[in-house]
């Protein structure tokens, strides 16, 4: 249940949507595995998986929603051996070799033949939606992934208005001013030992874990005009993340102060409760965070919200 990435997105509609028609929107996309002759489908699925069958789980307005996208796996190399194989069949045939109509034409007779006998895999992903903050979250490591996501929520929803939540100040900037002025550091944060630092141009990146973010080595880096793009941060008793420059939360881990509340309730018995009772810590946990993260970088940037 734990979020391990995290793209953040400032939600600028002017509807409320109820949890009940939220949960008929969703339900009209539904996830229903691929057929024989379909190369990949998506559609949302009960959160809480085999043990329940709601869409969406809503406690203290933070809502959990689940992603399913399931796609057949066919090895392009699989489909270019088979191809050749068949053009040459047919060239000898024919006395002479197929056009490019006839290859792209024979190419989709292929997939069609070998689709249905294909692997499938199947991946979630899991979308927070704070409606309190108006913030939505998506448990995913690119930004293009998570695109993907919206567009289906905006497709189940009819229209959806949001934006990546930018601060005032670039996080780069801010992140390098850390590294070079401890004094600027936030009360309650303490620099990792993760760090990538670029030059613009190509003159060079540095990428060090293990490394002592006050050390010789980053010093000289700064120095010559590296800017921080990667920082590995610990906010005490909330969780330990690297924050990037576009924003991008990566390699989220909860710290044991949290992970024991979660110890210390009675719900092992019930995984549906177990679950619910976890996303509303987390939820809590990431929403306080993102506050901060704002805060700490100069504050929300104002920016026009995308078209439905």
């Amino acid at each position: 249940m734990w979020f391990k990435h995290l793209q953040l997105y400032r939600l600028h509609d002017e509807q409320d949507w109820s949890l009940d028609q939220l949960t008929q929107a969703l339900d009209t996309y539904r996830f229903a595995p691929v057929t024989e002759t379909q190369a990949r489908r998506v559609g949302w699925s009960a959160p809480a998986g085999r043990h329940g069958d709601q869409l969406v789980h809503e406690i203290q307005g933070h809502r959990l929603m689940t992603l399913l996208r399931q796609e057949r796996l066919l090895p392009s190399a699989v489909v270019k051996e088979t191809l050749e194989e068949r053009v040459e069949a047919l060239a000898a045939q024919q006395g002479y070799p197929p056009s490019r109509r006839d290859k792209l034409a024979l190419k989709e007779r292929i997939v069609e033949e070998l689709l249905p006998r294909a692997f499938t895999r199947t991946t979630r992903t899991d979308l927070w939606w704070d409606t309190k903050r108006r913030l939505i979250g998506i448990n995913a490591s690119s930004a293009k992934r998570a695109e993907e996501i919206l567009d289906v929520l905006r497709e189940s929803l009819g229209s959806l208005k949001v934006i990546p939540l930018v601060p005032q100040t670039p996080a780069g900037r801010t992140m390098t001013t850390w590294l070079t002025d401890p004094t600027t550091r936030p009360e309650g944060v303490i620099l990792g030992d993760q760090i990538e630092l670029r030059a613009k141009g190509d003159d060079g990146i540095l990428r060090a874990r293990s490394i002592d973010p006050d050390g010789e080595e980053v010093r000289m880096s700064l120095d010559v005009g590296r800017q921080a793009s990667k920082l590995a941060l610990n906010i005490e008793e909330q969780m330990t993340l690297v924050l990037q420059e576009d924003m991008s939360i990566k390699s989220i881990r909860f710290a044991d102060a949290v992970l024991k509340e979660i110890d210390d309730t009675d719900s092992d018995d019930n995984p549906v409760m177990q679950m619910e009772t976890e996303f509303a810590l987390m939820a809590h946990v990431l929403g306080d965070t993102a506050e901060r993260l704002m805060q700490w970088l100069g504050g929300e940037a104002t920016t026009a919200p995308a078209a439905p």
